[in-house]
């Protein structure tokens, strides 16, 4: 009899979606489900200024050895001049497999930091944001940040949640580009928040995934930046998947701002040990690749260059979407790559079975895996559906 037992995995909605949608032999399907950047032919391409630095990163690398339990620090640096402004605070951070590397380094400092701590997430969110940070031991509750039927903002639920949590409580903040919604709070409501958080002396934990994909990238970092220069203390999570193009090479790195310099160099060191104990050494070639651009003015303004278009497709793509149906006008209103539709399970299945358009569950749509020539094949199938826009 067999003594390793374990329990049936539970199968992941979206990794099922993209199997089903590679098998679809329909010529006309459309992908909105899998959540990555696509230009207007389809392709998820590799940036020029990406495979320039590659190609130099092969004729200089002269070793594959260990960099340490940090990584890159010279990558570490680079991203944080770029995330970070000249009033920040004393910032030190390390380099982790992704964005959600450096999340789980962040739930796991903070379980360190406040093992009695509740971590308060805004519903809905990145999907993975609570079995990650659920994994590390740490308590979490929720609350609605956004009401899927009216397309609104729930400002009022996040301030009520910050009220209501204790001293040395969390909150995981979306710094951009909300995902699933793209709906972000404005500048001032950013500054009423942040206000209350330094009052109720609770930690920002920001997911700094899509910088650059919605009002471009000075202006999506302007809440990451306006937290590290009130609040005593941050940790920001910032991934190069999607702003570098960079999604199988698991780019990212964790960051701890604080106002003390001995808390945030202590948090560096206790990053590395977390690494340790998890995966060690993170894997170097992707931070290598963003360290050789952020350090060349060419490559760098290349990239600048290149993010650009991609921020000017999706923008454009949002407002085609809604000159093509006025019902979707809140969709040109968000930002970045996703919307969150209100749709009915039985509506999703529909799209998908009837007309081919590939979706989540939930109704997100990832905006940027739409082609121009697609639009209006994609209203169509929503008008067919009996979709008329938010309430």
């Amino acid at each position: 009899m067999a003594q390793f037992k374990l329990p049936e995995p539970q199968p992941d909605p979206l990794l099922q979606l993209i199997g089903k949608y590679r098998e679809d032999t329909r010529e006309e399907k459309i992908d909105l489900g899998v959540g990555v950047y696509r230009d207007d032919h389809g392709n998820t391409p590799v940036l020029e200024a990406v495979k320039e630095a590659e190609n130099r990163l092969q004729q200089e690398q002269k070793s594959k050895s260990y960099l340490g339990l940090t990584g890159d620090n010279e990558f570490v640096e680079c991203l944080g001049m770029l995330l970070f402004n000249s009033d920040a605070p004393y910032v030190y951070g390390a380099q982790t497999p992704g964005g959600s590397g450096a999340l789980r380094l962040a739930a796991e400092i903070y379980n360190i930091a406040h093992p009695q701590g509740t971590l308060w997430i805004g519903q809905p969110t990145w999907p993975n944001h609570l079995p990650l940070t659920e994994s590390a031991g740490v308590t979490v509750s929720t609350f609605e940040y956004f009401s899927k039927s009216s397309q609104q903002i729930l400002f009022d639920n996040m301030l009520a949640a910050v009220d209501k949590a204790s001293a040395g409580d969390a909150i995981i903040l979306h710094g951009c580009c909300h995902n699933p919604t793209g709906a972000d709070i404005s500048h001032s409501q950013w500054q009423q928040l942040a206000v209350l958080l330094v009052e109720k002396q609770v930690l920002p934990i920001v997911d700094l995934a899509y910088h650059g994909l919605g009002d471009g990238l000075e202006d999506d970092l302007a809440a990451t930046r306006l937290l590290t220069t009130t609040c005593a203390e941050v940790l920001v999570a910032a991934s190069c998947s999607k702003n570098f193009g960079l999604y199988r090479d698991r780019t990212g790195a964790i960051y701890m701002s604080s106002h003390e310099k001995a808390t945030a160099t202590r948090a560096q060191a206790v990053f590395g040990q977390i690494a340790r104990k998890i995966y060690s050494m993170p894997p170097d070639h992707g931070a290598a690749v963003v360290r050789i651009i952020l350090q060349d003015d060419t490559l760098k303004q290349q990239w600048l260059d290149e993010l650009q278009t991609m921020t000017v497709r999706i923008k454009t793509l949002r407002q085609s979407m809604s000159d093509f149906y006025p019902a979707l006008n809140f969709v040109a209103e968000q930002k970045g790559m996703f919307s969150l539709l209100p749709l009915s399970p039985e509506q999703v299945n529909s799209l998908i079975e009837d007309h081919a358009v590939y979706l989540a569950g939930d109704g997100r749509i990832n905006v940027a895996g739409c082609q121009t020539d697609q639009i209006e094949r994609f209203v169509t199938s929503l008008k067919s559906i009996g979709f008329s826009g938010a309430e």
